[in-house]
């Protein structure tokens, strides 16, 4: 079940949180295309136009598993990036995060301000418990980035992601509600 919300915003400091527009897709398209953006998220593959304008399409409506924001400059309204809860499981209270950020505009604290809103959003509107994420060993500035979040790391998974000719660990982090609750205080 899906459905279609065209103005859902989440508005904060620098950025705001939108649902995609047909009118991102230069911007998307692009940014699927950034090289060190697909190696630190693990992204072996290479994506069409037309299965980025259809992914563009399905992500502007609000599924019950999923929500897909795109990141938007609110001075100039540029495309920056996204964030992304899935696997949003209502019975446990449980959901994966991700986010990836343009190259470009890496460093700027659009990342940290985006993971803050979409958890706010997880945990007061949609009431969620607890929001886990993955992220590879060789991405310390994310993992700095999510432990000074408040997230926790988990374990590893060993050997997860075979690129540029070995193996590299994901580490599994997550963060509870009420953990999120006190660093909001």
């Amino acid at each position: 079940m899906t459905k279609q919300y065209t103005e859902l915003l989440i508005e904060g400091t620098t950025i705001n949180l939108r649902l995609a527009r047909e009118s991102d897709f230069q911007s998307y398209h692009a940014f699927l295309l950034e090289p060190e953006s697909n190696r630190l998220t693990g992204t072996q593959r290479d994506f069409s136009q037309d299965e980025i304008s259809d992914w563009i399409k399905n992500i502007s409506k609000i599924h019950e598993d999923r929500v897909d924001f795109m990141i938007i400059s609110k001075d100039t309204d540029e495309f920056l990036g996204e964030v992304v809860l899935s696997e949003i499981d209502s019975i446990n209270r449980n959901a994966n995060i991700r986010i990836a950020i343009g190259m470009q505009q890496s460093g700027k604290g659009y990342g940290t301000e985006a993971m803050n809103l979409m958890l706010r959003y997880g945990f007061e509107t949609l009431n969620l418990h607890r929001i886990g994420l993955e992220v590879y060993a060789f991405n310390p500035r994310a993992i700095h980035v999510y432990e000074k979040i408040g997230f926790q790391r988990e374990g590893v998974q060993r050997d997860w992601l075979y690129s540029e000719g070995k193996f590299h660990d994901l580490i599994m982090m997550s963060i509870l509600e009420n953990e999120f609750q006190r660093i909001c205080e």
